[in-house]
């Protein structure tokens, strides 16, 4: 298995159902985060054209939020998705606010939510948005509360399947009982595996699927950084992210050997044996899984897709099982709003 991305063919994966009863989806979705938001400036005709080829590769889980670019993120997807509404299925999500002094409050109460929702509706020019997260979970509003006002919306007719992100196992069953939950966000790749405590067990027996973000590790994974503080723009977010720079940078760039192994044995990227790991997770768990890489380059989103062609034997599995252990550094720059807070 080669780099998929210098090829102008475009063969279309194979589809799942994301969770027992949610959507038929392609087995890997879309993050459009990055077109908006966090990794500097954008080529729209690039991103433009790199969505028009997720469709015609079979990536129809589409993701995005409100927050993303202070709703740029949700503008910029409208024209596509008025031009592709029936074969794609948009999710989006509410919850994290940005203040005007720049700082973040997270807002669970109902509503905000249906204010939330009727901003991302108008946004992205829709009726109806196939899948609603909650972004990240204010502890102080009750479950029953914040997922009955999301029940609501799916009664109205305003949102076809609930998801949540960063939760808890515990979470993830109080909330399934108020409204049945189609898929839990959750961050989840080679480098990072806390959602493994509790929160995969519990998307089993529930029959919820996981959408994993960050599958590549925020790019760290397809070997391209060493110190992100020196090698990345002034505006991109992962020079404040603690497993990007200084000696943890060093230190897990070192992790990546066995992945470098796998994907020269292979003839394949760093970036296609990561996901590759990530896909095989719905067979070792027994659930769907479907990752959402993030790119606005049309050659990566193909060479994306091709990985999910590509199955690890157990020994290959084994050598990259030890690697999350060893990571330097936590997820995030503060910790706070995320399920490892929750749990720890």
């Amino acid at each position: 298995m080669g780099d998929a991305g210098g090829s102008n063919a475009i063969e279309a994966i194979r589809k799942t159902r994301l969770g027992s009863e949610g959507p038929l989806v392609g087995v890997q979705g879309f993050g459009a985060m990055g077109i908006s938001f966090a990794y500097g400036q954008t080529d729209d005709a690039a991103a433009r054209d790199t969505l028009e080829a997720a469709v015609k590769a079979g990536v129809t889980l589409i993701d995005t939020a409100d927050m993303y670019g202070a709703g740029r993120n949700e503008e910029f997807l409208a024209p596509f998705l008025a031009a592709h509404r029936d074969e794609v299925t948009i999710a989006t999500k509410y919850a994290n606010v940005v203040l005007p002094d720049g700082g973040r409050a997270v807002r669970n109460d109902p509503a905000y939510i249906r204010q939330a929702v009727e901003g991302s509706l108008r946004r992205l020019g829709v009726d109806v948005i196939d899948l609603y997260y909650m972004h990240r979970r204010d502890p102080a509003v009750p479950f029953a509360e914040s997922v009955g006002a999301m029940a609501d919306l799916v009664r109205e007719g305003k949102v076809r399947y609930l998801g949540l992100s960063e939760v808890t196992g515990d979470e993830l069953r109080e909330a399934h009982a108020v409204h049945p939950i189609t898929a839990l966000q959750s961050e989840w790749s080679v480098f990072s595996r806390s959602v493994e405590r509790s929160a995969v067990g519990a998307a089993a027996e529930l029959g919820v699927g996981i959408v994993p973000y960050s599958p590549l590790g925020r790019g760290f994974l397809t070997g391209a950084f060493t110190d992100a503080g020196k090698e990345l723009p002034e505006d991109d977010f992962r020079r404040s992210q603690p497993r990007f720079t200084g000696e943890n940078a060093k230190a897990n760039a070192a992790l990546l050997a066995p992945l470098q192994k796998i994907a020269a044995d292979r003839g394949a990227t760093m970036a296609q044996i990561a996901l590759a790991w990530v896909q095989q997770r719905a067979e070792v768990h027994g659930l769907s899984v479907v990752p959402i890489p993030g790119t606005r380059k049309r050659g990566r989103l193909l060479e994306n897709a091709a990985a999910t062609r590509i199955t690890l034997t157990d020994g290959e599995l084994a050598l990259l099982e030890p690697i999350a252990a060893q990571v330097a550094g936590d997820r995030y720059a503060s910790m706070a709003s995320t399920a490892d807070a929750r749990e720890a």
